[in-house]
């Protein structure tokens, strides 16, 4: 559409695929594998149309049921049945067809981009309970990697939102637990609670929470120091 033609002014698939290509190259620059890049910009894509259409279900209201109105509702819930089919597709282009499992039906290796989307996420969250600590384990990588390892591709797609709600339920035991054990207690700063002084404490947790079993494989699989589960297992009980 045209300035001239006074409707909205939206982005053509011309532009779309300009803004993609340039943003790819950007990233491209800054060291970003393309196959992480293109990753990152298909979730997002996949999640504007998703919230789209969250919002667009929720504005709907009552359907109507005959007539008129009854067929209108019918083409809505069609338009939007299409948008959340367009979402899911878009998402399993990001995430690959095997976005459940991987080949056999084993999860794949965390790759630098998931990390980092954890990383991210659960970092502001690890401070809202506490301060950043000097002790901060040197193996943040290896403990997401072990915590992506438990999940999905397409799981760990929705974890920055699994983290906030696992932090949201809990936050009152949370405070105690980092009150009591983490930065600034009483406690040593060295030896089984030292993942109390890491923003990966989170992360642990909600897996521990969620899949205990499986994390302990991840974590024995990638050797990080079995204290620091269970220090953190004592911590999280003594916070109940």
């Amino acid at each position: 559409m045209s300035v001239a033609d006074g409707g909205r002014q939206w982005p053509d698939e011309v532009s779309v695929e300009n803004a993609r290509a340039t943003l790819l190259q950007l990233l491209a620059r800054a060291g970003v594998p393309s196959d992480d890049a293109r990753q990152l910009i298909g979730l997002l894509e996949a999640g504007a149309l998703a919230l789209a259409h969250e919002e667009l279900s929720a504005a709907r209201g009552v359907p109507g049921e005959t007539g008129a109105e009854g067929a209108e509702e019918h083409g809505a819930r069609a338009v939007l049945e299409e948008l959340g089919a367009v979402a899911e597709r878009t998402l399993v282009r990001a995430v690959g067809a095997e976005g459940e499992q991987g080949q056999a039906g084993e999860r794949p290796r965390a790759r630098r981009m998931e990390v980092e989307r954890a990383r991210v996420a659960v970092t502001p969250l690890y401070l809202s309970f506490t301060a950043v600590s000097e002790l901060d384990p040197e193996v943040t990588d290896e403990v997401l990697a072990a915590v992506l390892g438990t999940m999905s591709p397409r799981q760990r797609a929705g974890y920055a939102g699994r983290l906030t709600e696992f932090a949201a339920d809990h936050r009152t035991r949370l405070e105690r637990m980092f009150a009591g054990f983490g930065p600034g207690s009483a406690i040593t700063m060295h030896g089984r609670y030292s993942l109390l002084h890491s923003a990966t404490s989170i992360a642990v947790l909600e897996r521990l929470a969620a899949a205990p079993q499986e994390l302990r494989e991840e974590w024995d699989a990638v050797e990080l120091p079995p204290a620091w589960l269970d220090g953190l297992t004592t911590a999280w009980n003594a916070s109940a």
